[in-house]
This record gives structure tokens, sequence and C-alpha cells, in this order.
């Protein structure tokens, strides 16, 4: 499989980039990778990129984009960060992917069983940590059910887990909210901004769809 070049990369619509995500995923479940060359791959990058989709999601090591949507080099932009938020270095890199780089989707992915969220869930304070969990907290505060402050922690997985979807709205939200760029992109059609969840049980990812 070649890289994506200038050409093919036009002729990639926002849902057409989402239908390869969901593709890739599927082969990647049912261990059917598709059969690619990373060095070649390599080569045919080496004078330029041409990624259909920018990808923000958590440094957890079990959630790589390019491994559970089995993507090669030049596919993608991925953006990591504990707890998958957003804040100005991190639009920017996403104004610079979509307006100049040409990708079709924005695709922030959280993921069943969250580190980041379980620590804002639990109000863990430990150096510039603590910094980083605040951005999440909204997002437990969100989530009303259960009232129960005793059940309102990490132990509570089904919570943990609510908390991380609410996570994932509150940071498209955001996009929307502080990146003109990107919001008028999506209003025009010329991108897509959706979310999506990764279960670290079985490797599939839901879309948030509608």
């Amino acid at each position: 499989m070649k890289a994506h070049t200038k050409e093919t990369q036009a002729a990639i619509t926002p849902q057409t980039a989402l239908q390869l995500l969901k593709e890739g995923n599927e082969r990647f479940t049912k261990k059917n990778m598709a059969d690619r060359n990373l060095l070649e791959q390599v080569g045919d990058t080496k004078s330029g990129q041409f990624p259909f989709a920018t990808i923000l999601s958590c440094i957890d090591s079990r959630v790589s984009s390019e491994l559970i949507f089995d993507q090669g080099i030049g596919d993608i932009f991925s953006a990591r960060v504990a707890g998958n938020f957003v804040n100005e270095d991190i639009l920017g890199s996403m104004e610079f992917a979509c307006k100049l780089a040409g990708t079709k989707l924005v695709l922030v992915l959280g993921h069943t069983s969250c580190g980041a969220v379980k620590g804002a869930c639990d109000d863990a304070k430990m150096g510039n940590l603590t910094a980083l969990l605040s951005k999440i907290k909204p997002a437990v505060e969100a989530v009303s059910e259960p009232a129960d402050a005793a059940q309102r922690n990490s132990k509570n997985i089904d919570f943990v887990n609510q908390v991380a979807v609410k996570n994932v709205l509150f940071t498209i939200d955001n996009i929307r909210k502080d990146s003109e760029v990107l919001k008028e992109m999506e209003d025009n059609k010329e991108i897509i901004i959706m979310g999506g969840m990764y279960d670290i049980s079985d490797g599939s990812v839901t879309f948030f769809e509608g």
C-alpha cells in the first residue's frame, strides 16, 4: 500500500476519511491488517506528506492511533496528551493540519479506563499533573450520576467511562469555540469534527455520529 499523494488526498472527502478510519479499525480488530511496506512509505513521503485525518488521543500506551486504525506513515496527524483535551498549542497544530496540510477529519478519541480521567475523578494532585487534570474536572462535574460521592471515583469504572465520553464531547465543543479556523471549515463542510471512544478490552472504536 502506497502513501497518500496530493492527488489521492484531494480526492478524499470528510465522509471518506471517516470511512477509512472505520475500515482500518475493523481490519485491526479482525487481525487482517493491510499489507504495507513502511520503509517504502518513508521514501514515498520524504518530499512531502498528505495525511487525510487528524486524531487527538490520550498518551495511553494502549491507544496508538496508527495501530488501532491500521494506518501507515503519512496517513494521519496524531496529537497526544493525557486526557485528550485541547489547548492553544494543540488547536494550532490542528489548524495547521486541516487548513494548510489538507486533512479532512478531526477525531477526538477517548478510551475506556482512562488513567487521566480516573485521576480527575479522584481529584489527584501531583506537580504539573494537578493543572493537567483540572482540564478534565468539568467533565467529572457534568456527569450527575451517581450522586453518592462514595461512588464518584476511579473504583467505579462505569462512572469513569461516562466521564471519558463527556470529556470527548467537551473537547469537541472547545475546538469549535476556540478555533474560528476549524469552525469555519466545518461550517463549510471542508472537514468533520467528531468524537469516538476506544475500548481497551477489544480494540474497537465507537464513533459519535449525528
